[in-house]
């Protein structure tokens, strides 16, 4: 199965090394990586062109509001593993590679980095031992093997200067970066990431569902919610009529929506998140992915929820929506916005 590396060029100042220190990277591994099946994706971060961060929500959430935000989302989710180019400006990091790391939070989560330095006199160790500390923050794992290269030394006119010895190194840096992030791949695929539900989450939606609704049914003074009486059967023959998706943690079902189309409205339903995990983002995060979802010609999104439910209702009415009694089942209320094209995927 290939992998794909992201090669991350931090620098954007005007006459900078960074893009060339990047590109001697992509050579002298070139045929390792060819080797290992690896596909490498250079993102330099002056063409990249994050603002600083002004994003409202926090990363957290995953709810985005800006198509830069929502673009880096994308390439960052697909990397496997990242190599970080970094130059040490006054003994740290550039702020603008800070700032990549703070615009996003999952999307780095359980990948491995490594790091080639440049500078002067420290050849870029303090920045990468600023950047190191900020990546395990967000749960990525540094491998070691990091290259560094002494501009002195080691660049002349603006190119590095050819030495097998470092691009065995940096050979060598690639091939452990590679098995760290085959090790684990398990965990980038499950651990926290919204996935479609399959047959065999059956039994712990059963169980999600009674957990999440007893609230509701007590606010709302109503026990006969179809959430806390359906039985497995119906549950399964539920995966079949609406799209469904859940976020495990540790290996636990603990959050789950599901949608379906009726006309030109698209449903939003069983929003759902277990009552040790809430408060974390993760209902703004399946709200605005059910949403991504909706498929071409949706003119409106709509959900239900109970009339006495001010917790969802105030979560639905920030992410937008308008509170509605018009044709919602009895001791509800139905919720909707318009459509947009941010919204509208290829479903």
């Amino acid at each position: 199965m290939s992998m794909k590396i992201m090669v991350v060029v931090a620098s954007t100042r005007p006459g900078r090394l960074g893009p060339a220190i990047g590109e001697w990277f992509v050579r002298a591994t070139a045929a390792t990586a060819a080797e290992l099946e690896v596909v490498i994706d250079v993102a330099d971060l002056a063409e990249v062109g994050l603002p600083f961060l002004d994003e409202p929500e926090h990363p957290s959430t995953g709810v985005y509001v800006h198509a830069h935000t929502r673009a880096w989302s994308s390439r960052v989710d697909a990397a496997d593993a990242f190599v970080f180019v970094t130059a040490e400006y006054n003994f740290a990091m550039p702020a603008t590679l800070k700032n990549a790391f703070d615009f996003l939070s999952r999307e780095w989560a359980w990948k491995p980095c490594l790091f080639v330095g440049y500078g002067n006199t420290s050849a870029g160790s303090r920045a990468v031992q600023m950047a190191r500390g900020v990546a395990a923050s967000m749960r990525m794992l540094s491998v070691g093997g990091d290259v560094y290269l002494r501009i002195a030394d080691d660049v002349v006119d603006g190119e590095v200067v050819v030495d097998e010895r470092r691009a065995g190194q940096a050979r060598g840096a690639l091939t452990q970066l590679v098995r760290a992030a085959d090790v684990l791949r398990p965990l980038r695929e499950r651990d926290g990431q919204i996935v479609a539900a399959a047959a065999g989450d059956v039994s712990e939606l059963v169980v999600l569902q009674r957990a999440c609704w007893v609230d509701e049914a007590i606010a709302n003074r109503a026990f006969d919610l179809p959430a806390l009486t359906e039985t497995a059967a119906q549950v399964e023959v539920s995966l079949a009529e609406w799209q469904v998706w859940v976020i495990r943690s540790g290996g636990r079902l603990i959050a789950s929506v599901r949608a379906r189309r009726d006309g030109d409205a698209w449903l939003i339903g069983r929003l759902m998140v277990a009552p040790d995990y809430r408060h974390q983002g993760l209902g703004q995060q399946l709200l605005a992915h059910a949403e991504a979802h909706a498929p071409a010609g949706t003119a409106t999104i709509a959900l239900c929820t109970g009339v006495r439910s001010t917790g969802p209702q105030a979560l639905y009415r920030q992410a937008g929506y308008s509170l509605t009694r018009e044709g919602a089942p009895p001791g509800s209320v139905l919720l909707r916005k318009a459509a947009t094209a941010g919204s509208v995927g290829n479903s």
